[in-house]
């Protein structure tokens, strides 16, 4: 039986309609559709999972992945599930040993990835096929002699371990759930949770750029810097504030006047010059426009939320408790189309 979806299917439609728009690219519409329903496939369960998981915890990412050339999409679906699972790790936990637990079973799934030895774990069985290009070209080259077969092998990529790592010693870290002491605290964070994803995509794409990686790292910052300020109404909920100290500090605000939901002008100042600094690394990333090849801006897509999210903020004059704030953007999958089809970031 097929059960259609029923988170966000006005945002679906809306991509879905632009994606038709393009008779060409009907494969890509046709995506959208199939991802918008729950329908299981014989020997697609594991993509299945990954595809609903960053559907329903990373609706934004979710669409970002829509818009990369077909034969990446399962890939970045995989690496966007594994990422993930990660972060709500210390949304899910009620004590920290659970959490290092966590962590610590992340961290031997990749350490038995690149071992060739996966657990029978969705996510984990999808990153194995993207680690493990040397075995499965391999195995192919030796079990048949069919050329269609080891092409469709060949296409998966070798990607480096150390990335991986670093997302889960960041996100392990993170577990203490103290406040940044500064703003080159929070950027650390980012540039190891955050800018290591858009490292692996960039993978993925088979880009290796000098000038990519730049502005890559500063998007990710960019990123980071965004997802604290999204995240604080929720945080303040249950009494913690992860803004950096030393900005609070400047403008006299004590995380007390977050947790009470205060709106006054100096807790928008703090919120101001912490979003600024996100505006500032995505003009720096920008800044290498020039000499990014253009196969890497798919990775970089998700510039337009992050652009949507300071717009927005911009106009209720930083009060990151406003209400709009908390509303999707009905037209951030239009958004993402044409910046997708301009090919710019």
């Amino acid at each position: 039986m097929v059960q259609v979806a029923v988170a966000g299917p006005k945002y679906m439609r809306v991509l879905r309609n632009i994606l038709f728009i393009k008779g060409h690219n009907v494969p890509l519409a046709e995506s959208v559709r199939a991802a918008n329903t729950r329908v299981t496939v014989p020997g697609h369960h594991h993509q299945q999972h990954c595809i609903e998981l960053v559907r329903n915890r990373d609706y934004e990412g979710f669409l970002s992945s829509l818009l990369l050339p077909a034969e990446f999409r399962n890939s970045v679906f995989a690496l966007r599930a594994f990422n993930v699972e990660l972060a709500q790790v210390q949304d899910l936990v009620s004590q920290k040993t659970i959490g290092l637990m966590r962590m610590q079973f992340w961290r031997q799934v990749i350490e038995n990835i690149y071992s060739d030895n996966p657990p029978h774990q969705p996510i984990a069985i999808e990153l194995w096929k993207e680690c493990s290009f040397d075995l499965i070209a391999t195995l192919v080259e030796t079990w048949t002699k069919d050329l269609n077969y080891r092409d469709e092998a060949v296409r998966k990529h070798k990607l480096t371990k150390r990335w991986f790592l670093r997302i889960i010693e960041e996100r392990e870290r993170n577990l203490n759930e103290k406040a940044f002491r500064n703003i080159q605290e929070l950027e650390s964070y980012a540039e190891n949770a955050q800018s290591s994803f858009i490292y692996l995509v960039l993978e993925v794409l088979g880009v290796k750029d000098i000038h990519a990686d730049h502005a890559a790292s500063h998007i990710g910052k960019a990123q980071g810097i965004v997802t604290c300020l999204r995240s604080t109404p929720y945080h303040c909920m249950r009494r913690k504030v992860y803004l950096p100290l030393d900005i609070c500090l400047l403008h006299g605000v004590s995380q007390e006047d977050f947790i009470r939901g205060n709106c006054g002008k100096n807790v928008r100042d703090v919120i101001f010059d912490v979003a600024s600094q996100a505006h500032v690394h995505l003009e720096h990333a920008r800044s290498f426009c020039k000499n990014v090849p253009s196969k890497a801006y798919p990775a970089f897509l998700q510039t337009v939320v992050l652009d949507d999210y300071l717009d927005r903020i911009h106009k209720v004059d930083f009060n990151v408790f406003h209400p709009n704030l908390q509303k999707r953007n009905t037209m951030l999958p239009f958004y993402l189309y044409i910046r997708s089809w301009r090919k710019i970031y």
